[in-house]
């Protein structure tokens, strides 16, 4: 391609609604548009980077044997109803885009397809015979972001593969996950990123067994915890830790003191002189269930640690069935004007007891009448701990569990595991922290959908039961970007050859100087046709210009048919590492190709 018929125009500056390096980087070198909040155009650069990915993704599904079909992307709301996600997504979290037709019937833009093909499966499956069956799409999505940022990253529409496989038994189903583990890795290697698989959280997808894949870079919005032994990697909404010993209490009475003005960790800490590791933390929290009721949460925790929400969220999503609710809409720490509107009297905030009165609850229809009382392992073992006293300004020291305080009934795991703990399978390996970006997500899903759905099958022995099934889902525009994020220099993008629009662009210092041009026409013609994907920049600009836009655009190899050529050879330049040489012009295919062989199969 000619860059002079291009729909090619850069940036010279950063656009002032660009956050991080990537988002700046395609929006400054013309791969993207922004059309509005969260919805990009994808400019031909970028198509053509979008359907390399797409390919590769596609030739790793179809080895496994998983076949490609297309989904509608307008879904009516009855199927989510019959799965129990549409009040999930449409109020919980809010993602997905509802609408109603002129019929009156409601509709959402699919942000997912997990109904959809269900609905499919329960209607075209009927025996064993028919299983395991795998099928697959690379189709927009949509989903309502409250806050769309990051360019491709996070929008509001968005190019993504997802498949859903459909097995008698779990058997069946773990070894297709672990196909797709493979794929996936594939995927992202074939891809030229650098990425960790990590255990993780499934969210309103659900499930039992979930990984991510993440392509490690700075900005990545995900914060991963793994070992140096690579025996563990995860999330960290997910990971699990051991955390550090308690220290000895200085208390060996109980007694109530005075601690004004202690109304955080730290102050009770320097004020009595004691580890954090001592305290127990009470923690309120309230959340509300998709029936409308308000359930307040009290939550002890050890003073050196933190709540992990997620893991709080699916231990209260379990207790949602006692309250005659399905699933959860929200979660959050009460502020003070949260509070005054269910609470009966004035709360010692900085000052909680494990034993605060459920007569802190005003009585109501909207609000549960007692506190969900939640102790987390890391608190369960402490003796002789400070905690609060019920009363602003005192403490409690030396107390303990079964004497001073009833220990809660559910005792759980939610707290955060962090960088710095002890690893559970060698507490001699202790967790690293890196920042990545989720590419892509596979779960076991289990009957999940087929249940709530009525998907069944017959099997060999006549019996009817419900489909088992996996879910995997890949980022195709968020993998488009995360290569970038993972890949750039001051000067522009540093695309992986594999991925790269184009594999080399030509650049004609003048072009006015017809022994340049048509030189430069010469290895454009030869290296196309050897299957080398080139640019001819043939514009009317200075030398300079056209090699600060191929830094920007990052093609992998610059030619420049510049004073080289008057000893019959040509500048080729690696974007990778800026190293130049010099090559005689007859041997610049096979080396191209050469080079481009290597990059790929790595």
């Amino acid at each position: 391609m000619r860059l002079s018929q291009m729909l090619f125009v850069t940036l010279r500056d950063d656009p002032a609604d660009a956050e991080i390096p990537s988002h700046k980087l395609l929006l400054r070198a013309g791969y993207i548009r922004r059309i509005g909040s969260g919805i990009y155009a994808y400019l031909p650069f970028m198509w053509r980077v979008l359907q390399k990915v797409s390919q590769i993704v596609r030739e790793e599904m179809n080895a496994t044997g998983a076949q490609e079909c297309l989904l509608p992307q307008l879904q009516p709301s009855e199927l989510w109803k019959e799965s129990g996600r549409w009040d999930t997504y449409t109020k919980a979290e809010g993602i997905m885009f509802s609408l109603i037709d002129r019929r009156e019937q409601q509709l959402g833009l699919g942000p997912t397809h997990e109904e959809v093909i269900t609905t499919v499966a329960r209607d075209m499956i009927r025996s064993y015979r028919q299983l395991p069956l795998h099928l697959y799409q690379i189709q927009t999505k949509f989903r309502d972001e409250i806050r769309p940022r990051f360019g491709l990253m996070r929008g509001r529409e968005f190019i993504m593969k997802d498949g859903y496989s459909f097995h008698v038994d779990e058997e069946s189903l773990k070894k297709t996950y672990q196909d797709m583990y493979q794929a996936y890795s594939n995927m992202l290697r074939r891809s030229g990123l650098a990425f960790r698989a990590v255990e993780a959280d499934s969210g309103a997808i659900g499930g039992s067994g979930s990984t991510e894949f993440m392509v490690l870079a700075d900005a990545g919005e995900d914060e991963v915890l793994y070992t140096e032994d690579g025996k563990y990697a995860a999330n960290v909404e997910k990971a699990i830790s051991l955390p550090a010993d308690a220290e000895t209490s200085p208390f060996t009475t109980f007694e109530k003191r005075e601690t004004p003005g202690t109304d955080t960790i730290e102050k009770v800490c320097a004020f009595l002189q004691c580890s954090p590791t001592k305290i127990v933390k009470n923690v309120l929290y309230q959340t509300v269930y998709d029936n409308g009721l308000t359930v307040l949460v009290l939550v002890n925790i050890r003073g050196d640690q933190e709540v992990n929400d997620v893991k709080l969220q699916n231990e209260l999503t379990k207790l949602a069935e006692k309250f005659g609710a399905k699933t959860i809409l929200s979660l959050s720490v009460p502020t003070n004007e949260i509070i005054a509107t269910w609470a009966a009297k004035s709360l010692p905030l900085g000052y909680i007891a494990p034993d605060l009165g459920d007569d802190y609850i005003a009585g109501s229809k909207q609000v549960n009448s007692k506190f969900v009382r939640l102790v987390d392992k890391t608190a369960v073992e402490l003796k002789n701990f400070v905690t609060g006293a019920n009363e602003s300004n005192f403490h409690v020291v030396g107390a303990n569990w079964g004497e001073q305080f009833k220990l809660p009934d559910i005792v759980v795991d939610i707290r955060k595991a962090k960088a710095g703990d002890r690893s559970l399978h060698d507490p001699n390996q202790t967790l690293q922290t890196a920042r990545g970006i989720e590419v892509g997500h596979i779960f076991q899903l289990g009957t999940k959908y087929s249940q709530a759905m009525n998907a069944t099958y017959t099997s060999e022995q006549g019996e009817e039961k419900p489909l088992v099934m996996g879910c995997y889902g890949v980022g195709v525009s968020r993998l488009a970007q995360s290569a970038v994020e993972q890949s750039y220099d001051k000067d522009g993008i540093i695309w992986p050859v594999a991925i790269a629009p184009y594999h080399a662009i030509i650049s004609i210092p003048n072009v006015n100087d017809t022994q340049q041009v048509e030189i430069a026409e010469k290895i454009y013609t030869e290296l196309n046709k050897a299957g080398v994907e080139t640019l001819l920049d043939d514009r009317n600009e200075r030398a300079g210009v056209k090699f600060k836009d191929a830094d920007l655009i990052g093609i992998p190899f610059r030619i420049v048919t510049g004073r080289a050529i008057a000893n019959g050879k040509v500048e080729v330049v690696k974007r990778a590492n800026r190293e130049s040489q010099e090559i005689a012009i007859d041997e610049v295919v096979n080396i191209l190709q050469q080079w481009i062989k290597e990059a790929v199969e790595g």
